[in-house]
């Protein structure tokens, strides 16, 4: 008996060491353990896909993983939705472009609102669409437009004071967007405040469309997560480009970062009306590959933003080995379409490694489609683009979204 309760307290003790080292951040590429992954091609009855036809039954079935285990589902009940033209400007960016602002109205009780850039010298031009962290006055500094009015998360320096943006967040993430070197390259934009589909902390969905609309959706706020509600809107965002003349939908590329890299993953895994993908510093709930103890992990994401996935995901966090799927996985569903990952050296958190091989071990589900991967089997050096269809690099940096960046996902757009 005495063996027995020293084995049950080792077993014990083991596993409490595993949880408490999910929220102590390791950096030891020596530490990061032995994991196996699931192969996105197993079928449930242990065979693999081997054709196009077969990939398509098998990704629904990890469609549904993936939404049981971290996401949770997107409603399918149609919401009804009616488009508010609030402006049109000619000479937006110093003359470069037309700018529309559009405000989407669910059920006539819910609104968001878009701004779309396009090049005046471009006929039907590719359209990058990706939500904002700090509304759409911060991606330009254009004096006129507005002051998003929902809740933001409090900023320094008085750029968000009670929970509100002011006018000194205006052009605060000009850098990040790049407006006039996207459009110099013939790309139009269409951008919204992710706050305006569901704000950003624990009670949120209380205020965004997930308490709102619930009884319009037919689910419940706790069936999916501020991940799949940021989804759902960059799904919507294309539901009015497929409406607009001046931009061509055929070729929306979907684009997200950090966060919104995990939201605009989770949306294009869920809507290949999207044409190509892109992950900016996604890293954990992202690219990255989730066994992997390294970086943010499990444990860490789920503790200090438990609203972004459904509370299941909480439950790997010390066994991250049980999950049925993992990153790779999300990734995999991009296929047969271009999907680019990007890492930043000097972001560890996000685990650069872990988002390179999320991207290489999505490859078979390309091969499929006979379509080139990365052309690689190791990370390449900083600066270094690889890959066909599937592209990464790891520029030098932090966390963000650089000209480096949007210079390599124009190259990726132009082959569109």
């Amino acid at each position: 008996m005495k063996k027995q309760i020293i084995a049950v307290l080792t077993i014990l003790g083991s596993k409490f060491a595993f949880a408490q080292s999910a929220f102590v951040a390791n950096y030891d590429e020596t530490k990061v353990g032995a994991y196996s992954l699931p192969n996105p091609l197993q079928k449930p009855d242990g065979s693999l896909v081997k054709t196009q036809l077969e990939w398509k039954k098998q990704r629904t079935y990890l469609l549904k993983l993936l939404a049981d285990n971290e996401y949770g589902i997107l409603p399918t009940a149609k919401v009804s939705v009616s488009y508010k033209v609030l402006e049109i400007k000619g000479n937006a960016l110093d003359g470069k472009a037309i700018r529309k602002r559009i405000e989407l109205v669910f059920a006539n009780k819910y609104t968001a609102e878009m701004v779309l850039y396009v090049p005046k010298n471009v006929a039907k031009p590719a359209v990058f669409v990706g939500l904002n962290f700090c509304g759409n006055h911060g991606v330009t500094a254009e004096t006129d437009v507005p002051i998003p009015t929902k809740w933001m998360p409090n900023f320094k320096d008085g750029i968000v004071v009670n929970n509100h943006a002011t006018e000194k967040g205006r052009a605060i993430q000009v850098s990040r967007w790049q407006l006039d070197y996207v459009i110099s390259q013939g790309f139009a934009v269409a951008t919204a405040y992710y706050g305006d589909f569901e704000p950003d902390h624990r009670e949120g969905w209380k205020e965004g469309i997930r308490g709102i609309l619930a009884n319009e959706l037919s689910i419940k706020p706790e069936q999916w997560s501020a991940i799949g509600a940021w989804a759902w809107g960059l799904s919507h965002m294309m539901d009015y480009l497929q409406t607009e003349s001046l931009v061509n939908a055929k070729k929306g590329v979907i684009i997200g970062h950090s966060r919104l890299g995990k939201g605009a993953l989770w949306a294009a895994a869920n809507d290949e009306r999207f044409a190509a993908v892109i992950s900016n510093n996604s890293g954990e709930g992202g690219a990255a590959i989730a066994r992997r103890n390294y970086g943010e992990t499990i444990g860490r994401i789920t503790s200090a933003f438990p609203h972004w996935f459904i509370p299941k995901f909480a439950t790997y966090a010390s066994e991250p080995n049980l999950l049925p799927t993992d990153q790779h996985t999300l990734l995999s569903l991009m296929a047969p379409r271009p999907l680019y990952v990007a890492s930043a050296a000097d972001d560890q958190w996000a685990d650069p490694k872990g988002e390179f091989l999320g991207a290489f071990h999505a490859q078979p589900a390309y091969a499929l489609f006979k379509k080139e991967g990365l052309g690689v089997t190791e990370p390449p050096t900083t600066n270094q683009p690889v890959g066909k269809t599937v592209r990464y690099h790891v520029r030098t940096g932090v966390h963000d979204v650089t000209a480096y960046d949007w210079e390599q996902y124009l190259k990726f757009a132009k082959e569109l």
